[in-house]
């Protein structure tokens, strides 16, 4: 197991380069499965989840492999196997987007229920009732869920909630079903129209006719591609974080500001300073931070992914700030750590009139321990502690906290959550000043 050793106190400066991003990368490979011929996919971040979905392919007869830096090479033409074995569902969660490429190739598909990050339920019968739409049955069975369809047919089909990964589970689906088929409520990701702008690429049909309606014209054969991932948005918020939180000034290059509105009118609420121009985007620190309300909501507002490192920046405004979580049931694991090291936090359940309609999960789901909402009154001196980090986001957090905080913050088992969704994190962080040993 390694360990980070970090020493706070320094503030960031420099620039960082932002990789490809993690929730279009793994999936556009998978995607690529969908090709009568290899596909050639640009600009990764080398990532453990990347890794990971390479050998989910491999372990399936086709061929995943990594070429030069950051490219892969995705031969799907050796294609064996219907089912994925089921350690890949403990140690992943993309196992449910191998369902459409299965099925399309073999007529069925056999895989594992999808693991990940310990955020809270994640509500797959968003991706059932779709692929039961559309044709095909589904069964659970212990830890695995087996899908059948002689050939799937389009239909006209409506999300009850957002859901990012079943939209992409159902474009995938239909690209080569029989007919055309229309998704309603479709998620507005940005990761969502890169796997399009792919699919569509390889030969798809493919086409939001509104911003929350999707429209597929099933086509009988998809050929390989030529793509490059999008940037990924988590990378920025990490550094644009941590370059405020430290009083720093960075520029992050390879990014996108039209994907990242809802941050920076949140970064205009508190006084966070940031400049738009050719070469990315410039994060600094310019004046005392002050507070303001966040509410979460699936793109284009401010995700859920962004709110632990968002809190952790506010930690260090004057005032009472307040988190509310719309998006994850449970996403406030972070804060029993940020309390020991000295911030204001307090979890509460804010008064809701329609839960149903406020909540993107399933209240149903939600235990009586589960808090929805945070407040923080700040700013707070951090001082370092000792901490097992819980899941890839957390790491991230704590990592930035760390920074801040007086004193050292050890960080324990970063390999196994941090590296899912970084790229040498700590020594990116290094070459703009931070203090971070990593021990292995």
């Amino acid at each position: 197991m390694s360990t980070y050793i970090v020493t706070g106190g320094t503030p960031l400066s420099g620039s960082v380069r932002v990789g490809g991003a993690k929730n279009a990368s793994y999936k556009i490979m998978i995607a690529s499965l969908l090709g009568d011929s290899p596909s050639r996919l640009l600009n990764f971040s080398k990532i453990s989840d990347v890794k990971l979905v390479a050998d989910m392919i491999s372990s399936l007869g086709a061929n995943a492999k990594l070429m030069g830096e950051r490219a892969y090479f995705v031969d799907p033409q050796n294609f064996s196997r219907f089912s994925l074995d089921s350690d890949y569902g403990r140690a992943s969660r993309a196992s449910t987007m191998f369902i459409p490429v299965l099925l399309h190739k073999f007529g069925q598909a056999v895989v594992p229920f999808p693991g990940g990050d310990k955020i809270g339920k994640r509500p797959l019968e968003r991706h059932f009732d779709g692929l039961i739409a559309l044709g095909a049955t589904v069964e659970a069975n212990g830890d695995l869920i087996t899908v059948k369809a002689e050939r799937l047919k389009g239909t006209h089909y409506k999300f009850k909630k957002n859901t990012h990964t079943g939209t992409e589970t159902l474009i995938m689906a239909a690209v080569k079903a029989q007919g055309i088929t229309t998704l309603e409520n479709a998620a507005q990701e940005t990761e969502v129209d890169d796997l399009i702008k792919f699919l569509n690429s390889m030969g798809g049909k493919i086409k939001r006719i509104k911003s929350r309606t999707i429209e597929i014209g099933g086509v009988d054969k998809l050929h390989g591609s030529i793509h490059k991932i999008m940037p990924d948005q988590n990378q920025v918020i990490s550094f644009a974080c941590a370059a405020i939180a430290t009083k720093g000034d960075i520029i992050v290059e390879n990014t996108q500001a039209k994907d990242l509105l809802s941050f920076l009118e949140k970064l205009d609420e508190i006084g966070g300073g940031y400049e738009l121009g050719e070469y990315g985007i410039r994060f600094f620190y310019k004046k005392p931070l002050t507070a303001t309300n966040l509410e979460t909501a699936p793109h284009p507002g401010f995700k859920t992914d962004w709110q632990p490192l968002w809190t952790t920046l506010i930690t260090q405004a004057k005032g009472e700030s307040t988190v509310h979580e719309t998006v994850s049931q449970s996403r406030f694991n972070y804060t029993d750590a940020l309390i020991k090291m000295g911030a204001k936090i307090e979890l509460f359940n804010p008064i809701v009139n329609n839960p149903k309609e406020t909540y993107n999960f399933n209240p149903d789901d939600v235990s009586p321990n589960d808090k929805h909402a945070i407040k923080i009154t700040g700013p707070s001196k951090l001082h370092g502690g000792e901490f097992e980090i819980k899941d890839l986001r957390h790491g991230a957090t704590l990592l930035i906290a760390g920074m801040i905080a007086e004193g050292e913050t050890i960080l324990n088992d970063p390999e196994n959550h941090i590296d899912r969704g970084y790229e040498r994190l700590d020594e990116l962080f290094e070459t703009m000043g931070a203090n971070i040993k990593r021990l292995d």
